[in-house]
């Protein structure tokens, strides 16, 4: 391998500070600051402001607040319609439907500026047709 090239891979201490908790682990961080774990060894030490130790997610602390939420809502709109379905208005302006894509129906007019090949052949001389002499190998 080359030398310099890759970063330093190591063991090292990531600190939540909110949490005042620390985990051990390896990484290829750079860190200023080092710390004497516990079993007496000084690592390199990442301070971190929040982590799985703190964070509301994983510490099941996490509050949903959902003020007149989506059910509440839903049941509004419900009462206020005595559970009928509500009619809407046809758009105005009604847009052209396209053709089905595999459409197969042929075309009375061909598109092309191509030469047809009737008009090819009626362009040249009906002249006597020559014979080629036989290759010899």
């Amino acid at each position: 391998m080359k030398k310099n090239l890759h970063p330093l891979y190591r063991t090292v201490v990531f600190q939540d500070v909110s949490a005042n908790k620390g985990f051990l682990t390896r990484s290829a961080v750079i860190a200023k600051d080092t710390v004497v774990w516990e079993d007496g060894k000084t690592y390199p030490m990442v301070k971190l402001d929040i982590s799985a130790l703190s964070h509301p997610f994983y510490t099941g602390q996490q509050k949903v607040m959902d003020t007149a939420g989506r059910i509440d809502r839903f049941k509004k709109r419900f009462v206020a319609s005595e559970g009928k379905t509500v009619k809407r208005k046809v758009a105005a302006t009604q847009t052209k439907r396209l053709v089905h894509v595999g459409h197969t129906a042929k075309r009375e007019q061909v598109l092309s500026t191509a030469v047809k090949k009737e008009d090819k052949d009626a362009k040249k001389p009906a002249g006597p047709k020559k014979d080629k002499p036989a290759k010899k190998d």
